[in-house]
Parts: structure tokens; C-alpha cells; sequence
């Protein structure tokens, strides 16, 4: 017959108790690190589609081994940010029957997520993010810069999305936009484009403002829409819209 030990006695010495143990400071996961690390070099534009990404390459880049890369890649690939060309990954090139599936499921997700929004606005304090980068877009286009103009449309787009009360409703609105968000340097070098894009944020602003739910849905709807068609046009520039 065996005897098994108190777990007391065989772990712990005289006197000591199991509530003197302290919680461990945990860094983050190298994995997940060059997992943001690749998505965001994905979503910058900056891997043309069709270009193969090789795993040695960029763990040497990133200067970690090759592990946590085919981990992240595998990742991304799950959520269609990646297509696979026999024992490599690519970005995929977008179909025209792409961009109308993806802008489908944003059209059913953002204008409902924007109306929660609107109705969460209680104070000007929440309102600050989204008149500080709209201004920051304006200026931008009247100097044709265009990377500032980028950066400060994604920080407008962040500052709404902070205040999204759904959080799963948050993470699928991140996804299906960050499918086509490495188009933008297709479009947004257009000074023509960069109106329209302000036009729709302006109105979105507006309603934001004001606190309208119905007219800050409308407004986005709208948005995506124009987003979509001038994505269709980027992408087959011959197609009539």
C-alpha cells in the first residue's frame, strides 16, 4: 500500500503557506508579439499581393526563431489575411466578389456599432478624439500629405471603436476592415478620393456630435458605400460603377 505525502510537507517548509505565494508578473507572449508585428506590417500596404512571405526571412528580421513566426502566419491565415501558395504564405489579391462579401458584412456590422456610439456620447470629453483628427485630416489634404492624412484616419477610426460597448462586435469589425485596409495606399493618394473620404467623416463627426444614433448608422452606411465603390474602382479601373 502506498502513502501519499501531505502536498504540504513535500513543497513547503516549516511555517510557510500557500497565500505567501505572489502572483507572477507575465510578459507578454513572443508569439502574440509577431503576430500584432506581422498583422500590422500586412494591413500597412507595404507586402504587395502575390508576394510569397518566407518564414527564415522574417525570423531573421524580427531576430526570434522560427517557431513563434509559422505560428503567427498560421494565424493570420485563419483569418483570411493570408492565402497559402504550396508551402508559403501570400498576401491575397482581392476579387471585386471579395470586396462586395467583405463590405456586405461591414455594412451589416459598423453602422449598427456606430449607432451604439452615438447613444454612449455623454460628454464633449468623448467627443475630442474624433474633432482632433478630423481637424488633423483636414489640414493633411490641404498639404497633400498623404501618410498624415493615413495615420490621422486611422486614429479617428480608433477612437470610435474605443468607445464600442459590444467588444466581439468590436473584434469582427477589426477583422472584415483590416481585409481591405492595406488598399487604402491604392486609393488615398488620390486628392479626388481623400475629399469624398473627409465629406463622409464630416457627416459621421456630425452625428457623433450631436449624439444622433439613426444619423450617425445613415452616415456610415453611406461612407462604407462610397468606400466600396472606389475600392471597386482602384481594383478594376475599367468597370463601370
Amino acid at each position: 500500500m502506498y502513502t501519499v505525502s501531505p502536498i504540504r510537507d513535500t513543497f513547503l517548509g516549516p511555517g510557510d503557506t500557500v497565500a505567501s505565494l505572489k502572483t507572477l508578473d507575465r510578459p507578454e507572449l513572443l508569439g502574440d508579439r509577431v503576430y500584432v508585428t506581422l498583422r500590422e506590417h500586412l494591413c500597412s500596404g507595404l507586402v504587395p499581393s502575390g508576394q510569397p512571405l518566407q518564414e527564415s526571412a522574417l525570423a531573421a528580421q524580427l531576430g526570434v526563431s522560427r517557431t513563434p513566426v509559422r505560428e503567427a502566419l498560421a494565424r493570420l491565415a485563419s483569418e483570411g489575411l493570408l492565402g497559402s501558395d504550396g508551402r508559403s504564405f501570400i498576401v491575397p489579391s482581392l476579387s471585386e466578389a471579395d470586396i462586395d462579401d467583405i463590405y456586405e458584412l461591414r455594412l451589416l456590422l459598423e453602422p449598427e456599432a456606430l449607432r451604439q456610439v452615438a447613444t454612449r456620447i455623454r460628454e464633449i470629453a468623448q467627443i475630442a478624439p474624433f474633432r482632433e483628427q478630423l481637424a488633423a485630416m483636414v489640414a493633411a489634404h490641404a498639404e497633400n500629405d498623404v501618410e498624415a492624412f493615413m495615420d490621422a484616419n486611422y486614429r479617428f477610426r480608433a477612437a470610435w471603436l474605443e468607445i464600442v460597448p459590444n467588444r466581439r462586435l468590436l473584434r469582427a469589425i477589426e477583422l472584415y476592415a483590416d481585409h481591405v485596409r492595406y488598399l487604402r495606399a491604392l486609393t488615398l493618394g488620390s486628392r479626388e478620393v481623400r475629399a469624398v473620404v473627409l465629406n463622409g467623416l464630416k457627416r459621421i463627426a456630425a452625428a457623433l456630435s450631436a449624439a444622433d444614433g439613426a444619423g450617425a448608422s445613415a452616415a456610415m452606411r453611406e461612407h462604407l458605400l462610397e468606400a466600396k465603390r472606389i475600392l471597386r474602382g482602384a481594383l478594376t479601373p475599367n468597370s463601370k460603377q
